[in-house]
């Protein structure tokens, strides 16, 4: 019985990574820095263009970062697993100008009655200064270190009090969800190969000490204040 349950395990195992290791590999990996840039750019107008996006499209630029992983995969049979590779922009509290890019992972580990995989798009919007100091931190648990909640959808709702609230789409589809437990880590590499030089996040996002005009684009679609409502004709 005992070598019968440790087989399951490693066939579950072997599954698990087969699943994970069959999708592209730049879907959540990229190649470089710059494809990152490119396509979180295009990811967060299409968020800001979404009609259920209204609560995040009006309260977006109150945050205090904004995270965006373009492509989060998750894959498993029985034993799951998640990961993705972001990046992270800060609002400068007395200016409202925001910084270049960072560059991060994120990944997380499940277990329960799972099987097949998706990719989903994920925002977070890091609302308290605790969240943005964990963000500047070697590495960080969403749930633990910090707290996390699903973002609201429409206009009327209601957000729930935390330091992070996560919005994402699967296939198109969109929808509050749930990270809690993922493990947040800057990735050292990507930042001194789109900086060319060595630098932490603290360097990037508060000192604003390095450019690359790559970000530039990514940069002036961030909204620096509330968006003007649009009004009806003849009112």
């Amino acid at each position: 019985m005992k070598n019968r349950s440790l087989n399951i395990l490693t066939l579950s195992l072997v599954l698990s990574f087969f699943l994970l290791s069959s999708l592209p590999a730049t879907a959540a990996d990229f190649g470089k820095p710059q494809e990152l840039v490119a396509k979180g750019t295009a990811v967060f107008k299409s968020f800001m263009q979404d009609p259920n996006m209204e609560w995040f499209r009006n309260n977006v630029y109150r945050a205090r970062g904004i995270f965006i992983v373009p492509q989060m995969l998750r894959g498993g049979f029985i034993i799951g697993g998640s990961g993705g590779s972001g990046m992270l922009v800060a609002r400068d509290s007395k200016t409202d100008e925001w910084s270049y890019p960072a560059f991060y992972t994120m990944g997380s580990v499940s277990l329960g009655l799972q099987i097949g995989a998706d990719a989903s798009e994920i925002i977070l919007m890091i609302m308290t200064q605790k969240g943005l100091d964990a963000m500047l931190s070697t590495e960080f648990k969403l749930g633990g270190d910090v707290s996390v909640a699903a973002g609201p959808a429409g206009a009327s709702a209601k957000a729930q009090t935390a330091d992070v609230l996560a919005f994402g789409r699967s296939k198109g589809l969109f929808g509050g969800i749930s990270i809690e437990g993922a493990v947040v880590a800057p990735r050292h590499e990507w930042n001194e190969n789109f900086y060319h030089k060595k630098v932490s996040p603290v360097d990037i996002l508060i000192k604003h000490t390095v450019k690359n005009p790559q970000a530039d684009e990514l940069r002036a679609v961030l909204p620096k204040k509330r968006p003007a409502r649009t009004k009806h004709l003849g009112r």
